[in-house]
């Protein structure tokens, strides 16, 4: 192995090693996983988390393109976008905690779609806070800005698959154990709590 090779190796697990545990840790996006999985299974939940995925994805290329901090310093258009994530955040935690157990869900309770999973990603808090520091702090092709980004895109977005397919499917066990339809209500409202705290959390 060259030792260019073998510097861009050693780069891209020092950015995962970075990633993983910012990226993983619960936040608007991750819970919002997890309660899709709890709520209405993984299968039914993937639409919904697929939409994250790409509106994570989203903001990681307008982080990589400057567009983001031309946005953010605009106070009205910032602060439009922040009362819209909070209206959509208690809409869907409205959603998940009056869904009925998955015993009996079927086609009663519509999960929400990939808009939405979508819409959570680009408007979460987190998403910028983490990507951008993540992202800055780390070189992976030194002297190659175009190919420095294309590669620090790439593994990073691998990471948001990795990380929000991992919550969704533990959400849907933890579902699976609660057959006792008010353990299971009371699962619904804890993620909901949970993912209405983690924004709050996250604008602080």
């Amino acid at each position: 192995m060259t030792t260019a090779g073998a510097s861009l190796i050693t780069n891209l697990g020092l950015l995962w090693l970075a990633a993983l545990p910012l990226m993983g840790s619960p936040g608007p996006a991750t819970l919002g996983s997890a309660a899709m999985g709890a709520a209405f299974g993984a299968r039914r939940g993937l639409p919904y988390v697929f939409g994250i995925i790409a509106g994570t994805a989203t903001v990681l290329c307008l982080m990589a393109s400057g567009v983001t901090a031309v946005v953010l310093t605009v106070p009205a258009l910032s602060s439009a976008i922040t009362l819209a994530a909070a209206a959509y955040i208690l809409y869907l935690a409205w959603r998940i905690a009056t869904a009925p157990p998955l015993s009996k869900a079927g086609t009663a309770a519509k999960a929400p779609a990939f808009p939405g999973g979508y819409f959570l990603a680009v408007a979460n808090p987190k998403a910028f806070a983490v990507l951008g520091a993540i992202y800055a702090g780390n070189t992976v092709v030194p002297g190659d800005l175009a190919l420095d980004a294309a590669a620090k895109i790439a593994a990073l977005t691998l990471v948001i698959v990795v990380v929000n397919l991992i919550w969704l499917v533990f959400g849907s066990m933890i579902a699976a154990l609660l057959h006792d339809p008010v353990k299971a209500r009371i699962t619904n409202i804890a993620f909901a709590v949970l993912l209405v705290a983690s924004v709050g959390l996250a604008l602080i």
